[in-house]
């Protein structure tokens, strides 16, 4: 019996595949078919099945063309929905401290929305809090409820490799949060009130950590931090924006790049305009 690759050999075989214009190779040698399953059965929160005939597996639909990545000066502030700056956190924000052991225990005690009441754990963060890269999903699903860590499915497992490509390690480099600390209910979108509730937890980990540059994958968290709420993910992916002074790229979800291979070369290409923005830090 076969061993699978190595965490290294798939970010070279991926890497690979990507710059040929692939992007069918999965979380160390998984087929696409398998890596869908598994993904499904995080989010029905049931073990996945050993094994998915190909033929089970649903078709990717075709994206949306994907915009070559340029590269702009940096603003000073990020964009509002007008093109203006953001706005400013209300008078009344949630006053938080500035020490990262303090606001996590006020993170794992909050009650400020509804989804309190039905979560198994809060899902505060994983790795370094003085790490260069902050990456900025949605919300946890349900493996993240139960381990309390984001990204530990599928989609994390994927996120992993994919950095791995552009030399990045998650367990040295690498801290992730989401726009949400809590899983809403049957991995429906979160609500306003619930990211209203929910962002400046986010605002005080970034101004913390202090990264050297933000990836935001995923629509919401995208919008939220460069505060252009109406305008679609596509438009927002392939330059960069700024979040109070932090250089942010936003990209696809990695669950999205699951269900839709066709957009890794998309994904990979955020990934270099990411790197370059580091490198230059």
């Amino acid at each position: 019996m076969s061993e699978r690759p190595s965490a290294a050999d798939s970010a070279r075989l991926l890497r690979q595949r990507v710059e040929m214009g692939g992007g069918e190779v999965f979380l160390d040698g998984m087929t696409r078919a398998e890596a869908m399953a598994m993904t499904a059965s995080a989010r029905r929160g049931t073990p996945p099945p050993e094994k998915v005939p190909a033929a089970t597996a649903p078709a990717p639909r075709s994206p949306a063309a994907s915009p070559a990545v340029r590269s702009r000066p940096v603003p000073a502030t990020p964009k509002g929905p007008s093109g203006g700056a953001a706005a400013a956190a209300p008078a009344d924000a949630w006053a938080l401290p500035d020490n990262y052991a303090e606001l996590r225990e006020i993170a794992l005690s909050c009650t400020r929305c509804r989804l309190a009441e039905g979560r198994t754990q809060v899902v505060f963060s994983d790795g370094p809090s003085d790490a260069r890269l902050m990456v900025v999903g949605e919300a946890p699903g349900a493996n993240e409820d139960e381990t309390g860590l984001p990204f530990v499915g599928a989609a994390g497992k994927y996120l992993d490799l994919l950095l791995a490509t552009v030399g990045l390690s998650r367990a040295e480099s690498v801290y992730i949060a989401n726009v949400l600390k809590c899983r809403p209910p049957a991995n429906r979108n979160p609500l306003p009130n619930e990211i209203e509730a929910c962002s400046p937890l986010l605002r005080k980990q970034i101004e913390l950590v202090k990264p050297e540059a933000l990836l935001a994958v995923g629509s919401f968290s995208g919008q939220l931090l460069t505060g252009r709420e109406k305008v679609a993910l596509g438009e927002l992916r392939g330059e960069v924006h700024t979040y109070h002074g932090v250089p942010l790229i936003v990209t696809y979800h990695p669950a999205a790049l699951l269900r839709n291979p066709k957009w890794t070369r998309a994904f990979w290409d955020d990934l270099q305009l990411l790197r370059g923005v580091i490198d230059g830090a």
